[in-house]
């Protein structure tokens, strides 16, 4: 039976049943959608290596099965072009999750390319041990970013090894050992950082986290408190909300559960608190404005430094400020980065004080790879492309116009819940309804995900429960780009409406 037939005959149904949609991008497709993909100039190389078959039987032989794919159908990509990615047989899709929130300029961004290949043919690799140019270039570039007293940098592979960094760093500096973060926090999978990431999807069930204690998340949406005056962000919550002028009574609630942790927890003297100034892996979950900056007195009064995971907001993302911590008005004792600092190359960065940072020298702290002379390159690339392109504007502009857009859905589809983020840093939480606020069963996001992904839109999972929709894609994206992706978001959510009312 025809899948056209299988869903009534709908127009959306009868595009997904010839795959027309993302084959003939340039061509208006239907009624259903209001906008085309895009154009692109960048024409691919032709794909030439094992056959897709042979690709799935040497995945399933040889990769580890915890490496799920996404789809039904795994994506064989083969090439990338700043916001687009194509597959083995040449379809192009619009990359609204950029690995993770990782490709930041855009995939193969020529200028960062052509550093990478100019380095390539100069020198590889030598480690820290010895001095060259691009090393002392870029620690003196990346840093002038920050603020003033935040000025020794260290150097690592990924984000994991930064915050596996940061937290060794507070307790060797306060000699004390307890460090605080919030539940739903992703912040590596190394056993120090498991010990802080409190999604239960990535614990493994081994000893970690000796230390780490985890404090009530204050998340307006989901959480006991909150409401529609509460977060930094173009789109507030539709739940109603109990601030009154000048103040927040959810931020102050979860002050109160934090103090409460703080009491019952842990000792009087702890390490830390570490915090991502937006929650990525959860799902771009944001914390009722003025939270961050008392929790980090309270922690400073106990004699903790504040860490903040810049992994997935740094780098002019939110589109307000550089980093993400400058949305909450705080200055961290520590910040550590990866992801888009280096545009998909593997490098990550802890910046610190040089009181901090000096608390190290007690030891010989040493990574083999960090600061090599290529990712330090590619690194100092990134930053010239984010400032010349405009990027940091962009995220603003074309982040606020994507989370307006998506607002009018969540007001339209009674499984739209909420609509969140700043920037280019967005989550949008799939419900069973509004009022419950349940999550939608996994397999209903899974279709709506198949339906978005034939139709040439590539989108990330988020949550607690993989819940939640997440937008991370090339800060390079347009106006046009975010139309098209909600107009593909909104086709997926109607077909997926039909199939309710099919099943009733």
């Amino acid at each position: 039976m025809s899948l056209a037939r299988l869903a009534g005959g709908s127009r959306l149904a009868r595009l997904l049943a010839g795959g027309e949609l993302h084959r003939q991008p340039e061509r208006k497709n239907s009624a259903c959608l209001h906008s085309t993909m895009p154009p692109c100039d960048f024409v691919p190389e032709k794909y030439e290596s094992y056959p897709y078959e042979d690709m799935l039987k040497i995945r399933r032989q040889y990769v580890s099965p915890s490496l799920v794919p996404y789809y039904k159908k795994p994506l064989l990509l083969h090439q990338g072009h700043m916001q687009w990615l194509f597959d083995h047989e040449g379809r192009r899709y619009l990359d609204l999750f950029s690995g993770i929130a990782t490709v930041g300029v855009g995939h193969c961004h020529p200028k960062v390319t052509a550093a990478a290949q100019k380095q390539l043919g100069r020198l590889w690799h030598t480690a820290s041990v010895y001095m060259h140019p691009a090393f002392q270039e870029y620690a003196k570039k990346l840093t002038s970013l920050l603020p003033d007293q935040l000025k020794v940098i260290y150097l690592t592979n990924s984000g994991s090894e930064a915050n596996d960094l940061a937290m060794i760093l507070a307790r060797l500096y306060t000699s004390n050992f307890d460090i605080i973060g919030f539940r739903g926090g992703y912040h590596g999978n190394s056993p120090y950082t498991m010990g802080m990431t409190a999604i239960g999807n990535y614990k493994h069930g081994l000893h970690n986290g000796f230390g780490c204690q985890t404090t009530m998340l204050p998340d307006v949406f989901n959480g006991p408190w909150g409401g529609s005056q509460c977060r930094d962000s173009p789109v507030q919550t539709i739940r109603k909300c109990s601030c009154s002028s000048g103040s927040c009574h959810a931020k102050d609630c979860y002050i109160e559960q934090f103090k409460d942790t703080l009491a019952t927890c842990v000792p009087k003297k702890i390490a830390g608190f570490i915090a991502e100034p937006i929650q990525g892996v959860n799902g771009a979950v944001q914390y009722p404005v003025g939270f961050l900056k008392e929790a980090f007195e309270l922690v400073r009064e106990r004699g903790g430094v504040c860490i903040a995971d810049e992994v997935q907001t740094g780098f002019g993302r939110t589109g307000s400020h550089f980093w993400g911590f400058e949305g909450h008005g705080v200055v961290p004792d520590i910040v550590t980065m990866a992801k888009a600092i280096g545009n998909g190359f593997p490098m990550a960065a802890v910046i610190t004080t040089a009181e901090i940072a000096g608390s190290l020298a007690q030891g010989v702290p040493f990574n083999t790879f960090g600061g090599n002379p290529v990712a330090c390159v590619v690194g100092s690339a990134v930053l010239d492309a984010i400032e010349e392109d405009g990027l940091q504007k962009n995220c603003k502009v074309v982040g606020t116009h994507l989370l307006q857009k998506l607002a009018k859905l969540r007001d339209e589809f009674e499984i739209v819940g909420d609509v969140r983020g700043k920037g280019l840093m967005i989550g949008v939480q799939m419900v069973k309804d509004k009022e419950s606020r349940q999550p939608l069963p996994a397999e209903e996001i899974s279709e709506i995900f198949e339906d978005c992904k034939d139709m040439g839109v590539l989108f990330g999972k988020g949550g607690i429960y993989f819940q939640t929709i997440r937008i991370k894609p090339p800060m390079c994206i347009t106006r046009e780009d975010a139309d098209f992706a909600v107009d593909v978001f909104h086709a997926a959510l109607t077909r997926h409406k039909e199939r309710r009312a099919a099943t009733k």
